[in-house]
C-alpha cells in the first residue's frame, strides 16, 4: 500500500478517543468473535489485530509527519529513522483491509513480515493464532472484524499512550472475568497487583524483575507508582524485567508495555526454573525489586534438576518437593534480589506456610537467615481458578536494624467485598494491609510482630492464626454450653424419632 496524502488525511484530522469509548470500541470487537472461538482463547485473537492497528496507524502518522517536515519527500518519510518499528510494504493495516478473500493468510503474512523486520522488539509478538483456519474464522468473521477496528483512528494523536495502555488493561481483565479459571495463568488482579508494589515502593532508576510476569501487570504497576511518587518513569527504561513461559501470555506482556510507551525492557519467553532468562557467567542477575505472583503448587516443575542448580538456588533449604514449586520460586527471587537493596513480594498459597517435610527445612533456614520480613494472610477466593486464600510474603535482603529478627504477621482473611463468583480486594482493604505493614506493629485482631523465638518455638511454622487469631463475631461458646446444646439436641432427635415411630404404627408400618 502506498501512503499518499489523501489516502490517510483522515489520520491528521482523527479526534481524540476518551478511554470510556475506547473500552466500549475494543469490547465491541471482542463481542464480535462469539460463536467462533472459545471465550479463553480471545485474547489470542484480538490482541494481534488490536496491536496491528495500533502500529499502523501510529506508522502512518510518523510518514505523515515526515512528509511534512522534508516537503513531500516519499523517499525520507520512509526512512526508518522516522518511524518506532518498520512496517515492510505491502504490510499495512490498510493492505489487509483490501483483502476480500484469504484475509487469514494476509493477516499471518503481515505479522510475520513485521516481526522480522523489527527482530530486537517485536518478534514473535503476535504469538501462535490459527488465522488462516477458516473453520472458526472464515473471511466474512475476519473482514467485520477488520471493518469493525477500521472505524476509530488508533494514532497517538487520537489516543495518548496511556490512555491506550489503560484500555489495553480493561480488556485483559474483561477476557479474565470471562475465562475465569483459565484467567488464574496469566491474571493476578489489580489491587493485589498495587499492594504488593506499593510495600516495594521501587524508586526512579530502580531495577524491577518479574520471574512469573503473566500479562505484565507487575511492571506497568511500578511506572504508575513511580510516577504517582512524582519520578520520572522513563528512569525505569532499561531496568525492567520478566519473563513468562507461556508464548501467547509473554506476547501480550510485550505488547502491553509497548502500548503504555516503554520504550526500553526486556520480557523473555521461557520457563524460569529451568531456563532462567537473566545471569551473568555462573550468576544469576541481581534487582533492586523482584516481584511475582507464580502458579500456585506448581508439579513437575524441574526438581530433579534443582538439587544441582548450576545458579546456586538450592543453597538456601535444599530442594522442594516435587509437586509443590512454591518455595523453589521463593528461593529463586531471593538469588535474584540485590545483596544491599533487595526486596521479595511473593503470592503463595497459604498451604506454603506450614507444610513439613522438604518445605519445612526451607522455610527455617530461610528464617534463620532473617530474610523474611512480613506474611500477609488475604481472604479466600480473590484469585481466578482457585477458591483458596492465598499470602504475601515479603521479604529483604537487608532489613532495617528495628526489624531485624522479626517478623511481622498480618490476617487480612476479613478484608474483602463478597461477589457472586469471585471476591475482591477493594482499595480500602489494599490501604489497610499498607498502613498495618507501614506501621509495623501489634494492631488488635490484624497484626503482631513475632520475634524469632517466637516462631521457633511454633517449629517455624508461619500459620497466621497461630500469631494473629481470627476475628471472632458474636459470643463465644464455652465447651460447658456446647456440651449442653449438645445434650439437648440428643434429646430433641430421640423425641422426634419416638413420635415418627408412633405415627408409623397407626399404618401398621415399622421405622
Amino acid at each position: 500500500m502506498t501512503l499518499t496524502p489523501d489516502k490517510s488525511s483522515e489520520h491528521g484530522a482523527a479526534s481524540t478517543l476518551t478511554l470510556p469509548e475506547l473500552e466500549h470500541y475494543l469490547a465491541r470487537a471482542a463481542d464480535l468473535l462469539r460463536g467462533s472461538i472459545d471465550q479463553a482463547d480471545f485474547k489470542a485473537y484480538i490482541f494481534p489485530l488490536m496491536f496491528f492497528k495500533r502500529i499502523s496507524d501510529v506508522y502512518t502518522e510518523e510518514f505523515i509527519r515526515a512528509l511534512d517536515e522534508s516537503g513531500g519527500d516519499y523517499e525520507y518519510a520512509a526512512f526508518a529513522e522516522n518511524h518506532r518499528f518498520a512496517i515492510p510494504d505491502g504490510h499495512l493495516w490498510g493492505d489487509v483491509r483490501n483483502r476480500t478473500e484469504n484475509i487469514g493468510t494476509a493477516l499471518q503474512t503481515a505479522f510475520r513480515a513485521i516481526e522480522t523486520a523489527n527482530p530486537d522488539t517485536l518478534y514473535g509478538i503476535f504469538g501462535s493464532a490459527s488465522w488462516t483456519n477458516k473453520d472458526k474464522l472464515p473471511d466474512r468473521k475476519l473482514a467485520d472484524l477488520i471493518e469493525h477496528f477500521s472505524t476509530k483512528t488508533l494514532s497517538n494523536a487520537s489516543v495518548a499512550p496511556d490512555v491506550f495502555g489503560n484500555a489495553y488493561e480493561y480488556l485483559i481483565k474483561r477476557f479474565a472475568d470471562q475465562s475465569n479459571k483459565k484467567a488464574g495463568e496469566y491474571y493476578t488482579p489489580r489491587s493485589i497487583v498495587g499492594l504488593l508494589i506499593n510495600i516495594l515502593d521501587p524508586h526512579e532508576g530502580e531495577s524491577v524483575y518479574d520471574p512469573a510476569c503473566g500479562t505484565g501487570g507487575m511492571l506497568i504497576e511500578v511506572i504508575e507508582h513511580v510516577r504517582a511518587a512524582g519520578g520520572s518513569p522513563k528512569l525505569l527504561w532499561g531496568k525492567l524485567y520478566g519473563q513468562e513461559k507461556v508464548l501467547a501470555t509473554s506476547a501480550i506482556a510485550r505488547m502491553n508495555l509497548l502500548l503504555h510507551g516503554v520504550e526500553d525492557f526486556k520480557i523473555v519467553r521461557e520457563d524460569t526454573l529451568r531456563n532462567p532468562a537473566f545471569y551473568s557467567g555462573n550468576h544469576l542477575a541481581k534487582f533492586d525489586c523482584v516481584v511475582a505472583n507464580p502458579p500456585f503448587s506448581l508439579k513437575n516443575w524441574g526438581e530433579p534438576e534443582w538439587a544441582s542448580d548450576r545458579w546456586g538456588r538450592n543453597q538456601l533449604g535444599g530442594v522442594p518437593p516435587k509437586g509443590y514449586a512454591d518455595w523453589a520460586w521463593v528461593q529463586h527471587m531471593i538469588a535474584s534480589a540485590r545483596p544491599s537493596t533487595g526486596r521479595v513480594a511473593v503470592v503463595l498459597p497459604q498451604g506454603a506456610l506450614f507444610r513439613q517435610g522438604a518445605e519445612g527445612r526451607i522455610r527455617k533456614q530461610v528464617l534463620q537467615t532473617d530474610l523474611i520480613e512480613a506474611v500477609i494472610g488475604l481472604a479466600p477466593n480473590l484469585f481466578y481458578g482457585t477458591g483458596l486464600a492465598a499470602c504475601v510474603l515479603i521479604l529483604r535482603q537487608t532489613k532495617p536494624a528495628e526489624r531485624q529478627g522479626t517478623v511481622l504477621f498480618i490476617n487480612g482473611e476479613k478484608l474483602f467485598k463478597r461477589g457472586r463468583n469471585q471476591n475482591t480486594l477493594q482499595p480500602e482493604h489494599a490501604n489497610e494491609l499498607l498502613a498495618a505493614y507501614q506501621r509495623y506493629q501489634d494492631v488488635d485482631d490484624l497484626a503482631h510482630v513475632a520475634r524469632q523465638a517466637e516462631i521457633e518455638a511454633n517449629d517455624y511454622n508461619l500459620n497466621i492464626p497461630l500469631y494473629v487469631a481470627p476475628v471472632q463475631s458474636g459470643e463465644q461458646l464455652t465447651l460447658a454450653d456446647a456440651l449442653v446444646n449438645l445434650e439437648a439436641a440428643h434429646a430433641h432427635a430421640t423425641q422426634t424419632r419416638a413420635a415418627l415411630e408412633a405415627e408409623l404404627a397407626k399404618w401398621g408400618l415399622h421405622a
